[in-house]
């Protein structure tokens, strides 16, 4: 319907966008991120902009080098399947001295300690995780959940098919990485060796067919005192030497003292 200069669409038509100019795609991608707010989906922003995946990610680099290059206040951040504007981190502290914002309270050491093993481990049941660490972690599982760092990631083909946990796009960004590639590599294997000798040198205890020196032998354990309780023979100390070394104070831990030998007798 028409009436005059002015045309009225009715809500079945429907307008076809057409493909933005190259020049505009960085503009564009800053816009709907700006407004946003929070990540967006890089496959959302794609059908918004009516582009395919390389001309997004085009569009998305030349906003990045633009940043980049001009120091902007403004940076882009790309992890796993969104993007996000952000501050720079070298401007933090003007933004701080102006705004003093609330400090996020950081995560305990327990969930630290779980979030690491699902991240290098994953997809790996909650039972997995307890066998590495030792302890349950039921709380801090539910803790990873409710903050978005980590997710089921569908079911364990055994029995009773325990729920698989894997970290999230939120997990690459909380660690400001793009991707699990960019992890620090661990050795596992050296590092769990390491755990056990520590272990046994604190318990005592020797692997079997090694002794402390080196040399062949059975499984012993660190004693002072023999089978037969005997003390293992030593040289006699010097009296003189004792006496030199030794102040007061230490004379009086070997031996009772005077005053103490007479409140003695006064009790008996």
């Amino acid at each position: 319907m028409e009436n005059g200069s002015q045309r009225i669409l009715m809500p079945q038509e429907k307008i076809k966008e057409d493909k933005p100019e190259k020049q505009e795609w960085p503009g564009i991608v800053e816009s709907i991120l700006f407004v946003s707010g929070n990540a967006v989906e890089k496959e959302e922003l794609r059908k918004a902009m009516n582009l395919t995946g390389e001309e997004l990610d085009e569009a998305l680099d030349i906003l990045e080098s633009e940043y980049d290059f001009n120091r902007r206040g403004l940076r882009l951040l790309r992890f796993g399947a969104h993007v996000q504007l952000a501050t720079r981190p070298d401007y933090a502290r003007y933004v701080e001295h102006l705004l003093q914002p609330v400090q996020k309270q950081s995560l305990s050491q327990a969930i630290m300690e779980t979030l690491a093993v699902i991240a290098y481990k994953q997809p790996v049941t909650k039972a997995e995780v307890e066998q590495i660490r030792g302890v349950k972690c039921d709380y801090s599982v539910q803790s990873l959940i409710a903050k978005g760092l980590i997710e089921e990631a569908g079911r364990k083909e055994a029995l009773g098919r325990p729920i698989l946990y894997a970290t999230t796009d939120a997990f690459l960004r909380h660690f400001c990485i793009s991707s699990l590639d960019e992890l620090p590599e661990i050795d596992f294997a050296s590092l769990a060796k390491k755990e056990g000798q520590a272990a046994a040198v604190e318990e005592g205890t020797f692997e079997l067919g090694t002794t402390p020196s080196g040399q062949s032998g059975e499984t012993r354990t660190e004693e002072t005192v023999g089978p037969d309780n005997e003390q293992p023979e030593t040289a006699a100390p010097d009296p003189a030497e004792n006496a030199q070394t030794s102040g007061p104070d230490a004379a009086g831990q070997r031996e009772e003292s005077p005053d103490s030998a007479q409140s003695a007798e006064s009790d008996e």
